[in-house]
């Protein structure tokens, strides 16, 4: 029987292998190593990929909760480098495939997405929103969709899975390249 110390220790090892042997394709530069918290990332209702892509969203609820719900539904899927399916998704991928769930198209490259959406101030951040910050370069390099509470959601490199984490963490605070609404 081992002790959750011990689990914890082997995670954390995973980790920091995980997160120096990956990269977000969409800047094509192996990122710093993503965040190690103290304990293992949020999976709120975790799954294997789906074995087909989910069915868009109702369009009856409103366009944030949508993207939400859309984003929530991926949690677990695995990371690719250039994937931009629920077989795999790189950080962009996941963003663009999400908005296409609800009828909304993103340009596939991180930069792109962040010079197509407009400027929300961090005090005014609403589920939905793209946050992008900066891993590899001065440059955006990654992109996450905030669901609300100071988390959100993306797909990292390290721990290979659509994950939500807190956008207060230290590594994404240092890290913090901006906020765009794609859509109101």
């Amino acid at each position: 029987m081992r002790t959750r110390g011990a689990e914890l220790m082997r995670l954390l090892g995973a980790v920091a292998l995980a997160a120096s042997t990956t990269a977000c394709a969409s800047s094509g530069v192996a990122p710093r190593p993503f965040p190690m918290p103290s304990a293992p990332a949020v999976v709120e209702h975790p799954a294997a990929p789906p074995e087909r892509p989910p069915a868009p969203v109702p369009s009856a609820a409103p366009l944030a909760e949508r993207i939400v719900r859309a984003a929530l539904d991926l949690q677990g899927a695995p990371y690719r480098n250039g994937g931009s399916d629920p077989d795999g998704f790189d950080c962009s991928g996941f963003t663009q495939y999400v908005f296409a769930q609800v009828g909304l198209r993103l340009p596939r490259d991180t930069r792109e997405q962040f010079d197509a959406g407009d400027p929300v101030d961090p005090d005014e951040v609403q589920p939905g929103d793209l946050i992008f910050y900066r891993t590899t370069s001065r440059h955006v390099s990654h992109v996450g969709i905030a669901l609300g509470n100071g988390r959100f959601v993306h797909a990292p490199s390290a721990r290979g899975v659509v994950r939500i984490e807190s956008m207060a963490l230290p590594y994404w605070t240092r890290r913090f390249a901006g906020i765009r609404r794609m859509a109101d």
